[in-house]
């Protein structure tokens, strides 16, 4: 036994863990349980890290361009020619997003979550929206990103096509299995994978552009037919903004490395700085790469072949052993892109359900210090998604980037404001807010610039997605973000009001009883029941033992053996001329209840007999548990059951 600490008069023993959880199915599966003191070996560096928090961001590269394409596509292949300065446009603000997080990331070393920048500097209602956005825009990733990654395996073989929500769906079970397993575990598992996705997809943008500039890259050979679910129109501004708003989901995943500093080795702030400008640099690389080439091949958007199939397969001249490894790696690093979420979504849950916002519950941490809960909730969040819209991408695509754009401004705005605060603090001067410390920065006027053109940038983004693909299911998002932020404020007002009713602050109530009554049921004179009666009888001496006459001649017997074995404890009959059981019961608690005195609590104690199979149970009435259900929001009233092992 561990030392004795005396406070306040109260002797507390402190007794050490000695055991070790014991082997299961459940180890083998997801791996041997971790010691909280494992916590800080599970951090992760750079490299694994741009493979944990990047590859949402890296894998958009497959389908970016596509959506650019198929929203130019209604104005015919001639539109195709702005998709490369729509690129450009969208990398450049890329760099504006980038710049404002990175002054996130090292302003708040303990995570860079938008929900904790707005919960400490917009108040709750922000903190609330950007929550909401974040947790809509991470189901969406897993959805978006798997269908995206079984689209690549559809084109290769379309015999699969009539497969792909199922192959979906199972896609999503193996990613979060593979999650369940730890964030060390499953970065280690994915980093091998993200690098040979870059490697293979940077081989192919290389040989491409060495063949245009060399002269020797063709077109599209037998392209896929342009498919318009749209009518013609000509080229418009608003077309243009469309296509804009469609390339933007290239942007999706940038914020998840600030989202997830606490998973990164110290100096984690200047780690996850660093892995945030790689992510950019090679985002921005492959984008700009593959759009470009896509336009110069003539590659046709189309729900039967991807773009990125069609410039692969044009680059090395058919669909050789290049063709087949390329899409191969793009089909694993879009599945994987789900892991970005997997790895997101847990902690900002986590975060809110500490606020009072989600179900405690999500706080849990698993055995493999992972927030397991949250990372089960969202396999079952974006599989439900990947059947409602069968696995396309394209209708998906609709309802992925408003939340992003409106965490980015909410975060950016929330930054600018931080800034602000800092600068009119005096030199030397702290201040300690929930989320970080506020120190003064003579460089805060520049810094409160970037942040808010950050903002302001992003704002006008999140308003051309919502205008241009309103009527496409951008709708659907914008009234699905205010009913969850309404559902998060009436958790919110659960957990406050219980606090406020379970709190001892200005407690004047009395702990001593005045009675203790104790209502003992008796269904048969047996073993059972008498164990119940000798613990009742540990409780109180005022008992009454009840029985339900349905059978008269019954209820005799068991008054005969009652006076016999009852050991003088009064025994009350309830006439049931009806056969009913719990009715009369209850009507007799009742009207004790109504005569209930002030500080006098009534036990109901109910005997129950443990068969030795489980399934025995179904053989046998469940008074206990109805009884239970019936009045468990009565306050005074408790029911418990005393169990009697039958070997």
């Amino acid at each position: 036994m561990a030392p004795i600490d005396q406070e306040h008069g109260t002797t507390v023993l402190h007794r050490p863990a000695d055991q070790h959880p014991p082997r299961t199915w459940r180890s083998w599966l997801i791996g041997r349980p971790l010691a909280t003191a494992d916590a800080p070996h599970q951090t992760i560096g750079k490299a694994i890290g741009l493979a944990v928090f990047a590859s949402d961001a890296l894998s958009s590269t497959a389908y970016a361009t596509q959506e650019i394409l198929f929203i130019l596509a209604v104005a015919g292949t001639a539109a195709f020619g702005y998709a490369f300065p729509i690129s450009i446009a969208i990398v450049v603000l890329l760099a504006i997003v980038v710049v404002s997080y990175e002054q996130t990331i090292h302003a708040y070393p303990n995570s860079a979550s938008a929900y904790i920048v707005t919960r400490d500097n917009l108040g709750t209602l922000p903190s609330q929206t950007t929550g909401a956005a974040l947790l809509t825009d991470y189901i969406l990733t897993v959805a978006v990103s798997i269908s995206s990654g079984v689209a690549q395996i559809t084109s290769a073989y379309p015999d699969l096509y009539d497969f792909r929500v199922e192959i979906a769906v199972g896609m999503v079970a193996l990613i979060m299995l593979i999650n369940l397993r730890g964030v060390k575990e499953s970065g280690v598992a994915f980093a091998i994978p993200t690098y040979f996705f870059l490697m293979m997809i940077f081989m192919t943008v290389i040989t491409g552009l060495v063949r245009y500039l060399t002269g020797s890259l063709t077109g599209v050979v037998d392209p896929p037919h342009l498919e318009l679910t749209e009518v013609a129109q000509p080229i418009t501004l608003f077309l243009i903004l469309h296509a804009f708003a469609s390339g933007t989901t290239a942007l999706t995943g940038v914020e998840a490395i600030s989202d997830g500093v606490p998973a990164f080795k110290e100096p984690r702030t200047h780690n996850a700085g660093i892995t945030l400008i790689w992510m950019a640099s090679i985002l921005g690389a492959l984008f700009l790469g593959i759009t470009f080439l896509a336009i110069q091949i003539g590659a046709i958007p189309s729900e039967s072949e991807t773009v990125i199939s069609q410039l692969v397969r044009t680059a090395y001249d058919g669909r050789g052993i290049l063709y087949l490894v390329t899409i191969a790696s793009t089909t694993i690093i879009l599945i994987m892109a789900a892991n970005t979420a997997y790895a997101d979504f847990p902690r900002l849950s986590a975060l809110m359900a500490a606020d009072g916002f989600l179900p405690r519950q999500l706080t849990y941490r698993g055995s493999r210090l992972v927030f397991s809960r949250g990372i089960i909730a969202l396999g079952l969040l974006a599989s439900l998604l990947i059947i409602i819209f069968q696995a396309s991408v394209t209708a998906l695509i609709p309802l992925y980037a408003i939340g992003v754009f409106l965490s980015f401004t909410l975060s950016q705005a929330g930054m600018a404001h931080r800034w602000w605060k800092i600068g009119q603090l005096a030199p030397g001067q702290e201040v300690q807010e929930r989320g970080s410390v506020l120190r003064y920065d003579p460089g805060w006027r520049p810094k409160m610039v970037i942040n808010g053109f950050g903002a302001v940038c992003t704002f006008i983004v999140m308003l051309i997605f919502a205008f241009t693909k309103f009527v496409h299911g951008a709708w659907i998002v914008l009234l699905l973000i205010p009913l969850l932020v309404m559902v998060l404020s009436g958790i919110h007002r659960h957990y406050q009001g219980l606090a406020k009713r379970l709190s001892l602050r200005n407690y004047q109530g009395d702990l001593r009883l005045t009675r203790h009554r104790v209502i003992l049921l008796v269904g048969g004179v047996h073993q059972g029941t008498l164990a119940a009666l000798r613990y009742a009888r540990f409780l109180s001496d005022d008992i009454t033992a009840v029985h339900v006459s349905i059978n008269p001649d019954e209820s005799q017997r068991i008054r005969n053996e009652w006076e016999k074995w009852g050991n003088g404890v009064r025994i009350v009959i309830l006439e049931s001329p009806y056969r009913l059981l719990l009715e009369p019961l209850l009507d007799y608690i009742n009207d004790l209840d109504t005569r209930r005195q002030p500080g006098e609590i009534i036990t109901v104690v109910v005997p129950q007999f443990v068969p030795r199979h489980w399934w025995h149970n179904l053989l046998h009435t469940q008074t206990a548990f109805m009884l239970r259900i019936t009045l468990l929001f009565r306050p005074g009233i408790v029911i418990t059951d005393v169990p009697y092992q039958v070997e």
